[in-house]
């Protein structure tokens, strides 16, 4: 049986799924690289425009070039962000449509993994920045048990569930970041973790907006009658409340960042 594929065709379920995750994490990402303001970036896989909402927030760009592959993620992108200093594109990471040091800082959010090849990746995003510039990208820790619904993906798997994995899972490791930006003759090559929180007010908040990603709502529909009910009791079970009766959720990030020589 081949390996169902992820797909985000949804902007405003991205944005309950993962939008929020996406600026916890970015935010401390974005603090991490402290980049000058002015710059011109390229948003590579920018979905729904989550990531570059941040870049305008918090690094005021001069102006911000976002390709994503999904049609529907850039519809949502470019009604979020309109009158801001950003355009948005359809395209893949492996050939950007920006010429060679066009822009001053490039970056992937929450991206490298879905990449099929992500060395070729990180040499386009490499092309495409300046010398002296920016190259950077965070990633879920997925092989780390960092995902944000890693503990539901763990009790779908133990109930015999296919659920599905981006194409370069091993891209999120902090080490294998490292080889790529080093292979990609980038200097000053540096990476850390992000660990970061997430409250829901209940566990049906939490289950709810967990299964309004791709993945495990595909999961669930593909899966045997019942499975669903048993999948929700096992992860209720290892899902305890905080003290306020809602629950609380961690997550961890790899990130890395480079410099154009």
């Amino acid at each position: 049986m081949s390996q169902p594929t992820i797909t985000f065709n949804d902007g405003a379920a991205y944005e309950d799924f993962m939008g929020v995750w996406s600026r916890l994490a970015g935010t401390v990402f974005l603090e991490w690289l402290a980049p000058r303001p002015g710059l011109r970036w390229a948003d590579i896989g920018c979905g729904n425009g989550a990531s570059s909402e941040m870049l305008l927030d918090l690094c005021a760009p001069a102006m911000i070039e976002g390709i994503d592959p999904s049609p529907a993620q850039l519809d949502f992108a470019r009604k979020r962000l309109a009158g801001r200093p950003v355009r948005f594109e359809q395209g893949g990471a492996l050939d950007l449509p920006y010429p060679d040091g066009s822009v001053d800082a490039a970056m992937m959010a929450l991206a490298l993994f879905f990449v099929p090849y992500p060395a070729r990746g990180v040499a386009e995003m490499a092309r495409v920045v300046a010398p002296g510039g920016i190259v950077a990208a965070y990633s879920w820790d997925m092989l780390g048990g960092g995902f944000p619904i890693h503990l539901i993906h763990e009790e779908a798997e133990a109930l015999g569930l296919v659920v599905p994995r981006p194409p370069s899972i091993e891209s999120s490791r902090r080490e294998d970041m490292h080889a790529l930006w080093v292979a990609a003759g980038l200097r000053d090559v540096e990476t850390r973790a992000i660990t970061v929180t997430r409250s829901f007010p209940s566990f049906e908040a939490y289950w709810r907006t967990s299964l309004s990603g791709p993945t495990l709502s595909g999961v669930i529909a593909r899966a045997p009658a019942g499975a669903g009910a048993a999948l929700r009791d096992r992860v209720r079970a290892r899902v305890p409340d905080d003290a306020a009766g809602g629950v609380t959720v961690t997550a961890t990030a790899n990130a890395v960042k480079g410099v154009k020589r």
